[in-house]
């Protein structure tokens, strides 16, 4: 019988790797499922609830870990609760293979198998265990409800006997799949949105989304895509050009969300300082990219910046924002990826 631990996750991260829906799953297919007390809380996943889906409950993280075969977690774990599973665990999650390359041979040297879901390939038969994707668009959504609710005005035009209140105008930049999410969400709370990407595939679905595509469409755009889907380096030119395009088009808007990220690159910077500056009073960025050091010059990680009337949103774990939808998808995931 294969046995699959779940341990808790660190503080300020309220996803789980394991829903009661997928240990249910799970033990169905023979295998024994142990989790952390407490370890679905932040998800609103109880002790009971996975007691009555079949699954133990482990008083400790190294208890819930200790025999199992498979460890499923969120985040990467930390080297004293890696030392306590036994060789030959497969440690399944979001390792973030392109950071703290030191912690992570560390975690190799353990006799763990480690498997970083980040690494999935854009193929078709994988897009069930796209643990990237589930969790972007869940990052897409809450982008725009965040900053509606910083904005302090409404997103949707509105004709009343006292006058038109103005629709507002959304810029999203990056159209991957949170992008899609984020034009998605701002058009259904009514807004005029408009969108840019340096991949030329994307036009055609920010289109049918009913927003407006903002790019520079030269001999460099139509080849700026991988095999693999994701955007490629410009060169410094293009970026010149697409700057200057998008440096008049934001003066223009009221909520800008940035979301471009390059696998195992720091984030590009999109928006200067003179771009920032150049806004209105009271516009909102949002910057999806803060962990990795932000498409916008002023962002903070885990901080809103405010300069010149301009707030700038560098929150990060988005996702977890939004914990029991976030579990839950990625639960199916990691299931989809270790049920036979």
């Amino acid at each position: 019988m294969i046995s699959i631990g779940v341990p808790a996750e660190s503080p300020g991260e309220s996803r789980i790797g394991l829903s009661p829906e997928t240990a249910k799953k799970l033990i169905k297919h023979g295998a024994k499922v142990v989790v952390r007390s407490g370890a679905g809380l932040g998800s609103h996943f109880a002790d009971e609830d996975y007691s009555a889906a079949g699954a133990s409950i482990a008083a400790t993280d190294a208890e819930a870990v200790k025999d199992a075969d498979i460890v499923l977690t969120v985040r990467r774990p930390s080297l004293a609760l890696a030392t306590s599973m036994k060789p030959g665990v497969m440690l399944i999650g979001m390792l973030d293979p392109f950071s703290d390359a030191g912690d992570l041979q560390a975690l190799g040297k353990t006799g763990a198998s480690l498997f970083a879901m980040e690494l999935m390939p854009r193929i078709s038969r994988a897009q069930s265990m796209d643990v990237l994707s589930s969790q972007a668009n869940l990052a897409g959504y809450k982008a725009v409800v965040d900053a509606a609710a910083l904005f302090e005005r409404a997103l949707p035009m509105m004709m009343t006997a006292a006058g038109t209140v103005p629709a507002a105008r959304v810029f999203v930049m990056g159209v991957g799949v949170a992008g899609l999410q984020a034009i998605a969400t701002a058009r259904r709370l009514g807004a005029i949105v408009t969108a840019t990407d340096v991949r030329p595939a994307v036009k055609e679905q920010v289109a049918s989304l009913g927003a407006k595509f903002i790019a520079v469409e030269d001999e460099e755009f139509r080849q700026a895509e991988t095999a693999a889907g994701y955007a490629k380096e410009m060169s410094d030119d293009y970026k010149k050009k697409q700057a200057e395009l998008v440096a008049e088009h934001v003066k223009n808007q009221d909520i800008v969300i940035t979301t471009a990220l390059i696998p195992g690159r720091p984030a590009p910077k999109l928006l200067s300082q003179a771009m920032i500056e150049s806004m209105k009073p009271g516009s909102i960025i949002v910057d999806l990219a803060a962990e990795r050091g932000g498409n916008a010059e002023l962002t903070k990680a885990g901080e809103v910046v405010a300069h010149k009337g301009v707030r700038i949103m560098g929150n990060l774990n988005l996702p977890g924002a939004v914990p029991v939808n976030a579990s839950s998808l990625y639960a199916r995931n990691l299931l989809a990826f270790v049920e036979p």
